[in-house]
């Protein structure tokens, strides 16, 4: 017999361990080398552990346990044979790569309805109260629980009571609400959700954070983009939405004004000299923001592109920690979720962040008079520490300038004709 131990890998730099979110695989079964056997939270990502070579699997550790990097979490019987009628192994490497590993749900722990004091003063709260069965059941057809009455202790309405009601004909009545019962569900916070909350907590303790508003006309940005977006993706192979032209219109504002663009490192300040841009996105896992880098040199398509991969990684729960460091300014898009204004919260170590919002038509003065635009709120938070009021409503304004003439994008935020006449 000839055993392998399988050891938690390391994650990436600064990662000491990790929690075991789910196995893939069943303590006994064989496994294909490369095969994805679990999938496992660090505090910055959630990543898949593969087989290192094939055999009968035994699991060491439970699902929800923290491992340390190194430890072994299984063990893989080599010298087993595989068991007959099985898939050849190339076949089951593609089968396995070509379904995509569904998510699991987390591990709840239910909690039952709360005691009845044994000498209640009345028995209102039993009476019209439903049983677990009995609540799945009225949740599943719209049934109330004012229409039924209740033959269990106390009046409880029982599953019996309920089917009976069906019977005889009760109509569903989906208006009365959407069928709670007094149970509770308790589940464990994953590790990359205990995390996003530690250092959101961190962030509001540790910085003189401050937030600025502003509003920006996207009819213009609205036009080119009705004009050029079926040439654009024909010839770029990639749709061209609002996020390239922000991110664009943030690189050239970060240009302009380099402390929104820095950091804070002890009693020191790190200037960046390029703009690795954070879009945060959410997946399946949390909020994720995946870095596109040196976002100043790129073009819309290639920002379009790098932007599109990297929210793919996070949908498909494959982005990685290298993919989510390093970052120097974050984007939010609120308004996809229909968020009308928002006050964003810094992702540390940066120092500022811009949150998008919904796009409403509203009356606004154009040249004395009265149109409906399409409008959108923008919102910079910022570390007032490193950043000047000063710095933060002129960065907003350069921003909204580009975004409401796009031409300026191209010239570094300019005007053009300014540029063209050499002023």
């Amino acid at each position: 017999m000839s055993i392998l131990e399988m050891k938690v890998p390391s994650p990436g730099e600064s990662i000491s361990e990790v929690e075991i979110a789910t196995w893939l695989v069943s303590d006994g079964d064989y496994v294909e080398k490369d095969q994805a056997i679990a999938e496992v939270d660090s505090d910055k990502a959630t990543l898949e552990l593969p087989a290192e070579e094939a055999g009968i699997i035994t699991l060491k550790a439970a699902e929800g346990d923290v491992v340390k990097v190194g430890q072994v979490v299984c063990l893989i019987d080599t010298s087993a044979e595989r068991p007959a009628g099985s898939a050849a192994p190339v076949a089951e490497a593609k089968a396995v790569e070509a379904t995509p590993v569904k998510e699991a749900a987390p591990v709840a722990e239910k909690t039952s309805a709360p005691a009845l004091n044994p000498n209640p003063v009345s028995d209102s709260y039993a009476k019209g109260t439903p049983s677990p069965a009995a609540a799945k059941i009225m949740a599943e057809n719209g049934v109330s629980g004012a229409k039924i009455n209740g033959t269990g202790k106390d009046g409880r309405i029982t599953k019996q009571d309920v089917v009976a009601a069906m019977a005889a004909g009760i109509p569903a009545d989906a208006a009365q609400g959407w069928g709670g019962t007094r149970d509770q569900n308790r589940e464990k916070m994953s590790m990359l959700r205990r995390k996003i909350a530690e250092r959101l907590v961190s962030v509001k303790n540790e910085t003189a954070m401050l937030t600025t508003f502003n509003e920006v006309d996207m009819k213009p940005i609205m036009d080119l983009r009705a004009k050029y977006k079926d040439q654009f993706a024909k010839f770029h192979d990639v749709n061209l939405g609002f996020m390239s032209f922000f991110t664009k219109a943030v690189t050239e504002a970060l240009n302009l004004f380099p402390a929104v663009n820095a950091q804070i490192d002890g009693n020191e300040m790190i200037f960046h000299n390029y703009a690795d841009i954070g879009i945060a996105v959410s997946s399946p896992k949390g909020l994720m923001v995946p870095v596109v880098r040196n976002a100043e040199q790129m073009s819309l398509a290639e920002i379009e592109r790098d932007i599109k991969r990297l929210a793919v990684k996070a949908r498909d729960g494959k982005i990685t920690p290298e993919d989510m460091t390093g970052g120097t300014f974050t984007i939010t898009n609120g308004g996809v979720f229909g968020s009308m204004m928002s006050t964003p919260i810094i992702n540390p170590p940066q120092s500022a962040i811009l949150g998008m919002h919904n796009i409403i038509e509203r009356p606004v003065a154009i040249d004395g008079k009265v149109e409906i635009r399409p409008m959108m709120y923008l919102a910079l938070s910022y570390d007032h520490r490193i950043i000047d009021g000063k710095e933060s409503v002129g960065f907003l304004v350069k921003v909204k300038e580009m975004i409401e003439n796009p031409e300026r994008i191209i010239f570094g935020g300019k005007d053009p004709y300014a540029v063209l006449l050499g002023l």
